[in-house]
């Protein structure tokens, strides 16, 4: 049956959630260890006649993590969506508890006791983090004045229960992403949530943030609270983990105890065949096509200036990929950042290209000397996301292919259409919004863009992130394919199997030093953690 009903309020006759959370932190619930809390039957979903979701059933139980995974577009963000009440219009039956309900919007899920931390946090950066706790529902003096100091106690009592160090008048602004992180479980905690949903939670924390919201995590599901986690990295997921629920084309292909299962079996169920996991058998050894010397960044914070980049030096040869390690703020990002010249602050050094020392001030500079830069965040400074895949393909090379000042559409049409076919991007046509594509398909088009350049030289910062094991997969075939064609190549990532997977040598970075340059015979990821663990900075060295 279709559902669009409004569904009934107070199930349980607690009192409002924005009530309970300002007077205290927190509930414990009282569901019974491993009792179904939430359940999906026969769910089927479509949008402009494209089928979603065919017949799910999922269910859910008390004081559990159950992952829910997926390759892009294997229909998980549709599920989180109806089971949070974005979507209301649907086929099949959801339940709470048993009894059917259906949801009219955001707010009757969140009255259920169900809430959402969606990927890209949903915060607001200058308000504090008590007043994005309860935006919309803080509490009131005679009705009309909020009540701030009742307010503040509220959110300290919450940051409290979750065991986190954060100043309720904080700015979140100011915050870390994974502090933000965590202000945004405090926030579904407010709202008195028996069901939190994640959606890819850890997609940009440092190893140290994981361990955090892992615990915290663990300490929830300790009380009651049942959590769906949505996550692409596979080893976190068969820590995290009770149960695993694998979706495929909108259909359930696995459902099963996380003790059943292997790393492999998650993944062939993910994509539907074997993956490779070898390195490509070739290493170049050709010329050197650049060559970084001393390379130091000094940064104006608001406490003054500050050294990200301590003298950092590497070759990077033709045909060669090399891979740079470190945690979060070891200067990873920086180095490509001062390498392309869109670096802010003063920087030091020399810069060679194919042997001559090269001025570069600009990402123009670069772009002339044949560099090529993917960002780390696609969404917000690698595309155009409301421009369609022409357009945002185009835009490198607009005054390349553009004729007296004017834009070449048919030119364009063409690049782009080679780019759409060379990359296998999955997509209806070239005027398609990059915004619909999914985000291993948005991520080819940051890459295209730039092979469209014809770089020399091609720098990518953490180019799998957020995107499912298959598009991971064909993101490392197109590297090693470049690499074989003659493209320098220098790869940052924070994932460490990753870094092993594709990179001939490995430099890792410790708070803005170099401590490593590990060849990939030698490299494990111990090798990499101890260089990179705080401490390293004073005990630099390399292995060429």
């Amino acid at each position: 049956m279709e559902t669009h009903a409004t569904p009934q309020r107070g199930l349980d006759g607690r009192s409002s959630p924005s009530q309970r959370a300002v007077d205290g932190a927190a509930s414990r619930f009282s569901d019974s260890p491993g009792a179904v809390v939430l359940a999906v039957e026969g769910v089927t979903k479509s949008f402009a006649g494209v089928t979603a979701l065919r017949g799910v059933d999922f269910d859910l139980r008390c004081g559990e993590v159950h992952a829910l995974m997926g390759e892009n577009g294997a229909g998980k963000s549709t599920l989180m969506k109806i089971l949070a009440g974005v979507h209301i219009d649907y086929l099949g039956t959801v339940q709470i508890d048993g009894a059917p309900i259906a949801f009219a919007g955001v707010r009757d899920a969140e009255a259920a006791g169900i809430a959402i931390i969606h990927q890209e946090l949903n915060l607001v950066p200058e308000l504090s983090v008590a007043d994005n706790i309860f935006l919309g529902r803080e509490p009131l003096i005679a009705g009309t004045i909020i009540d701030r100091r009742r307010m503040m106690r509220a959110a300290g009592r919450l940051l409290q229960h979750l065991g986190v160090a954060i100043d309720p008048d904080s700015r979140i602004a100011t915050l870390r992403v994974g502090e933000q992180q965590l202000v945004e479980i405090a926030k579904a905690l407010s709202l008195d949530a028996r069901v939190l949903i994640m959606d890819e939670p850890t997609s940009a924390l440092s190893a140290s943030e994981c361990e955090t919201l892992f615990k915290v995590v663990r300490q929830l599901t300790s009380q009651g609270v049942a959590v769906i986690y949505t996550s692409h990295r596979i080893d976190e997921v068969m820590e995290l983990a009770d149960r695993v629920t694998v979706l495929r084309d909108g259909r359930r292909v696995l459902a099963a105890n996380i003790g059943e299962l292997t790393r492999s079996g998650i993944i062939s169920a993910m994509v539907g065949r074997d993956m490779a996991t070898s390195h490509r058998s070739t290493v170049t050894n050709g010329a050197t096509v650049l060559s970084v010397r001393g390379l130091t960044l000094d940064t104006l914070g608001v406490h003054g200036w500050n050294r990200v980049l301590h003298g950092v030096s590497f070759d990077l040869r033709r045909g060669e990929i090399l891979g740079i390690g470190g945690l979060l703020g070891s200067g990873r990002t920086e180095i490509l950042e001062a390498i392309f010249g869109a670096a802010q602050g003063w920087r030091s050094g020399e810069i060679a290209i194919d042997g001559a020392v090269e001025e570069i001030n600009s990402p123009a500079d670069a772009y002339r000397l044949g560099l090529a830069l993917v960002t780390e965040d696609r969404k917000t400074r690698g595309l155009h996301l409301a421009a369609s895949i022409r357009s945002n393909v185009a835009l490198p090379s607009v005054g390349a292919l553009s004729r007296f000042g004017l834009r070449a559409f048919a030119r364009e049409g063409r690049l782009a259409s080679d780019v759409v076919r060379r990359l296998s991007v999955r997509c209806a046509n070239i005027d398609q919004a990059v915004a619909t594509l999914s985000g291993g398909n948005q991520q080819k088009i940051v890459i295209g863009k730039w092979l469209a350049t014809e770089p020399r030289i091609l720098l990518l910062d953490e180019p799998t992130r957020g995107i499912d094991i298959g598009a991971k997969q064909e993101i490392y075939q197109l590297i090693f394919d470049l690499a074989e064609r003659g493209l320098g190549i220098v790869v940052v990532s924070s994932e460490l199997p990753e870094l092993l997977l594709v990179s001939d040598r490995i430099l890792v970075m410790c708070e803005g030093h170099q401590t490593g340059l590990l060849r990939r015979d030698e490299a494990t990821q111990e090798k990499i953690m101890r260089l990179a663990a705080p401490g390293m900075a004073a005990h630099s060295w390399d292995s060429q």
